[in-house]
């Protein structure tokens, strides 16, 4: 049995976060993030192979547990705009629990953490976890519409994320979710996709 590791992933990834949200992207050197974490920089090139690997790492944990509880929550109910609505109280769940992390994905891309492009293993396990969040989506559309066409999509789409990440990119800042954002969410999820699209 290997030894257990002595620089817990959390707290490299969570130092990473805090350095790029309050001091910017370019601020998260590798350096940098191990002065924050108590890790040392051998440890982050032998974990994640480079700076790129650490901040990559960093978001995808984010969207990871974003993900998770919008599909456990959403798998949980048979009713199509139920299950829309599951996945809208899974997103404000999300910001009140990982509040930093939903600032992580909501106000900055790969592109904006990483130098240069995201690489293939990037794309790649992107894909492999965007896809069952894809063919949820896609099974919300078929039961509130009958098809998960184009416009079916965007308009699940709206309802679920576009709606819901609003809000809470216009609260995240302030450090608190105001409690009765969740009934105007929840109600506005309802409407938009009791609208034919």
């Amino acid at each position: 049995m290997a030894p257990p590791r002595k620089h817990d992933t959390d707290v490299i990834l969570d130092a990473a976060r805090t350095l790029v949200l309050h001091e910017g992207p370019r601020a998260a050197s590798v350096a940098a993030i191990a002065e924050a974490s108590g890790a040392p920089v051998g440890t982050l090139y032998h974990r994640f192979g480079n700076r790129n690997g650490v901040l990559a790492a960093a978001w995808l944990r984010a969207l990871e547990r974003f993900q998770s509880g919008a599909l456990t929550a959403a798998g949980a109910v048979a009713d199509p705009i139920e299950a829309a609505v599951a996945m809208t109280t899974a997103l404000l769940v999300f910001g009140r629990e990982h509040l930093e992390d939903a600032k992580l994905l909501l106000n900055l891309r790969p592109s904006d953490l990483l130098d240069g492009a995201p690489d293939t293993d990037f794309g790649t396990r992107l894909a492999e976890m965007n896809a069952p969040l894809l063919a949820e989506l896609r099974r919300i559309a078929v039961g509130v519409y009958g098809t998960d066409g184009e416009r079916e999509m965007d308009a699940i789409r709206r309802a679920i994320i576009d709606l819901p990440y609003a809000a809470l990119r216009r609260h995240a800042p302030t450090g608190r979710l105001p409690e009765w954002l969740d009934a105007d969410l929840l109600a506005a999820t309802r409407t938009l996709l009791a609208t034919r699209a």
